[in-house]
């Protein structure tokens, strides 16, 4: 990351009473997945993050087609100035509302990023949602969730094409994979 981060915020509203479905997607290096367009419109999502590592920035506009889009800049976008690299986007449905950080980088490991951590604590935020390692994760660590969609580009070793859709529902937030080339939910073997 570099050394001066740019950070945005932005809000995203959605009715009452209702579930929110956002799509995940990170680390398009220019070439998404031939079905990833097809396994995002099925799923209607109400909007997408990109987490960075985007590439051909023409992958925004066709992600944009399918719903309002939310990006931040990967280490490769090096194309993308006018993308952040933190995001902190508030979702509410003016009764209930969630704050999640958008970046690209925000492990090391298996570990939040001391820095991350800091930055989400001191911003309100519950959810991390990051990319750059290609691997799917769900974990808490110290009150924070942390969520990798893992990879929706190119096939990185041996690790699976997947993007993933987070649930804001009356009851709490449901994160999940939804395998690329099935469109079928995944879980680690």
């Amino acid at each position: 990351m570099p050394a001066r981060l740019v950070t945005k915020s932005a809000s995203f509203a959605f009715e009452r009473g209702r579930s929110l479905r956002l799509a995940v997607v990170a680390d398009t290096h220019s070439r998404p997945h031939p079905r990833a367009h097809e396994h995002l419109a099925a799923l209607e999502p109400d909007a997408i993050l990109h987490a960075g590592d985007i590439g051909d920035l023409a992958v925004l506009d066709d992600l944009s087609a399918l719903a309002p889009l939310f990006a931040v800049r990967g280490n490769i976008d090096t194309r993308a100035p006018s993308l952040p690299d933190v995001l902190l986007l508030d979702l509410t449905d003016g009764e209930r509302s969630l704050r999640l950080l958008l970046t690209h980088i925000a492990v090391s490991g298996t570990r939040l990023r001391a820095d991350v951590a800091r930055r989400a604590r001191a911003a309100g935020a519950r959810l991390v949602v990051c990319g750059h390692s290609h691997v799917p994760f769900i974990a808490k660590e110290d009150g924070l969730t942390v969520y990798n969609p893992g990879s929706v580009g190119p096939r990185r070793f041996s690790l699976p094409i997947l993007f993933g859709t987070i649930e804001v529902t009356p009851t709490g937030v449901q994160l999940s994979h939804i395998d690329c080339e099935t469109g079928r939910p995944w879980s680690p073997p």
